[in-house]
């Protein structure tokens, strides 16, 4: 029988499933992404895509881990981890020598301290509120009409920052409505509401101490204005790729191949 040499890590979020799978040598060697989370056939949509992608079946997964929001519910997982070690442990290998993580999530968002060994050291997290997470942004695109992937475009377009004063995402959400009603450009009024998330992330960084590098995993991350302001309001870069929204998987994939090999 020949050798199983890869190793799946699936993040299930509360808005959307991603698979990795990494071969020995620890690299991504197929992904899958579904735009649906725990309770849905999202996490099976994301793994079959991912293993098509590596042109393998499972079959040939040696060892898997599951991460996420929905993490307790893949039974089948040879682990669970928690999305925090994961989301850490995917950065540090991507992107050697970070120093701060910050993923704001579909229903959370958190900043990680990552030690010179690439672990976890620390961490500060805002699951008590949509306000600041990719829910948030959800609702938001959802009055305008648009995906939450049309709101950076409507940013670059801004004249100005119309505030959203609201911290709560029912409020803000009839803030914004109001701003519509009162002819407040749309450009100006997403630009505000990336302001809002900013100002809330940027928050949950100084609660913790920003250090330099800093590496943006997450969906949100591909929001490059967003990201841009909190990099602004942080005072130093922030680094991301386009797999910023599988590190999380990346991570478990990584954790799965380590408990195989010990």
């Amino acid at each position: 029988m020949a050798e199983k040499t890869y190793y799946l890590g699936i993040d299930v979020g509360s808005t959307a499933s991603k698979c990795v799978i990494a071969n020995a040598s620890g690299e991504i060697a197929g992904k899958g992404l579904a735009g649906s989370g725990a309770g849905t056939v999202g996490p099976k949509t994301a793994v079959d895509a991912a293993l098509a992608d590596a042109g393998v079946t499972m079959d040939d997964i040696a060892a898997s881990c599951a991460t996420g929001y929905g993490r307790n519910l893949m039974e089948w997982a040879d682990t669970q981890m928690s999305e925090l070690s994961c989301h850490a442990k995917g950065a540090a290998q991507l992107f050697p020598g970070v120093r701060t993580v910050i993923d704001i999530g579909g229903q959370d968002a958190k900043v990680l301290s990552i030690g010179f060994s690439g672990d976890l050291e620390n961490f500060v997290m805002n699951d008590k509120c949509a306000a600041g997470t990719g829910r948030f942004l959800d609702v938001m695109a959802s009055i305008f009409g648009c995906k939450v992937s049309d709101l950076s475009g409507y940013d670059a377009q801004s004249s100005e920052v119309a505030p959203i004063s609201s911290t709560c995402t029912v409020f803000a959400e009839s803030e914004v409505i109001s701003k519509l009603s009162e002819g407040v450009a749309i450009p100006n009024i997403v630009a505000g509401i990336h302001t809002s998330v900013v100002e809330r992330t940027a928050g949950l960084a100084r609660r913790l101490g920003v250090k330099a590098p800093v590496v943006m995993t997450g969906g949100v991350a591909l929001n490059e204005r967003l990201r841009d302001r909190l990099a602004d309001k942080l005072g130093t870069d922030i680094q991301t790729n386009e797999d910023s929204q599988f590190i999380g998987a990346y991570g478990a994939a990584l954790h799965a191949h380590e408990k195989a090999r010990s």
